[in-house]
């Protein structure tokens, strides 16, 4: 994730920095370094940031499309997405059998699941 994205994010999600920082258990000033690209932007802030705008969307939970679904996935039942009924959290799961993601790290997995249309309609949604 670059400075840019992460500032989108959380303008998205309507936050100030201040707000942010204690939604992700972070300093100020970590958020502050964030955006002016100063730090890195750690994976597990990241992936925080991806959970919290996609739960803050508007949509009712009963419209989400479990990966498995629109994937036309045939090995969902030996995938953590089915096992804990999180077809919309897939992205967020490790160890998920789509798109050869079961042994990646957290930094390769969402690379892939940024151009999945599972998050990106999630995604969408919170607009």
């Amino acid at each position: 994730m670059d400075r840019e994205l992460f500032s989108q994010f959380r303008a998205r999600m309507g936050k100030t920095q201040k707000q942010l920082a204690a939604l992700l258990g972070v300093s100020l000033k970590a958020v502050q370094s964030y955006e002016q690209g100063w730090r890195p932007i750690p994976a597990h802030i990241e992936r925080q940031l991806y959970f919290f705008l996609v739960n803050q969307r508007k949509s009712e939970p009963a419209k989400r499309k479990d990966c498995w679904t629109q994937k036309k996935c045939t090995c969902k039942k030996a995938c953590p997405a089915w096992e804990f009924q999180a077809g919309h959290l897939c992205w967020f799961l490790s160890g998920t059998l789509c798109d050869c993601t079961a042994e990646k790290s957290w930094k390769e997995k969402i690379s892939i699941c940024r151009d999945c249309s599972i998050l990106n309609n999630l995604i969408q949604e919170q607009r």
